[in-house]
């Protein structure tokens, strides 16, 4: 059975603050639909109404192409331990860019790792919980190091390069490219 709440309480915060892993969904108008993974110290509760997750430089930039042309967004977490539990947040998102002037005060509630392209910040609409009965135990064994060591060993002039060249979807919607490497990230 799901419930359905106006805003984040205390308890679904708890549960979000365990979880190492979040899957993040977007879709606009004739375009396909992006479900990524997100794993690392990236989710932030901001307020009951409002949460904020870092992104990091990878295989595209579906997610802010998305939330330009339509907004919504769909965050779902998976408790893989007990109680068993399922918690989507539904809302409306937008990217923020090391440019934009809202970077600074909202960035310093992350700890930036290599190869930090924006925050997006999501507006709560409404939080679901379901069971969660059929979400197998899963235990954490590390966090893959990967992306960060890839982003880690770039040139910062060559990750520049890259990123201004990421000014659109796979399926050709617009994005804003991150306009800086910024020292002390890699």
């Amino acid at each position: 059975m799901a419930d359905f709440f106006d805003a984040l309480d205390p308890k679904h915060v708890a549960m979000i603050e365990k979880q190492p892993i979040f899957f993040v969904a977007t879709a606009a108008p004739d375009a396909r639909i992006n479900l990524s993974p997100k794993g690392y110290d990236a989710f932030r509760v901001l307020s009951p109404k409002q949460v904020a997750y870092l992104d990091l430089g990878g295989s595209g930039n579906e997610t802010h192409a998305h939330l330009a042309a339509d907004g919504r967004i769909t965050i779902m977490f998976c408790n893989f331990d007990r109680p068993a539990l399922i918690l989507r947040i539904y809302g409306r998102g937008r990217p923020v860019l090391p440019q934009d002037d809202e970077w600074g005060e909202l960035a310093a509630g992350f700890t930036l790792m290599p190869g930090t392209r924006q925050i997006f910040v999501i507006d709560v609409e409404s939080v679901q919980t379901s069971c969660g009965w059929g979400v197998p135990f899963m235990s954490l064994e590390g966090e893959r190091e990967t992306l960060k060591k890839a982003h880690r060993q770039s040139d910062p002039a060559e990750w520049e390069a890259k990123m201004a060249k990421r000014t659109s979807s796979i399926d050709g919607l617009p994005t804003r490219a991150t306009d800086r490497y910024i020292e002390g990230w890699f």
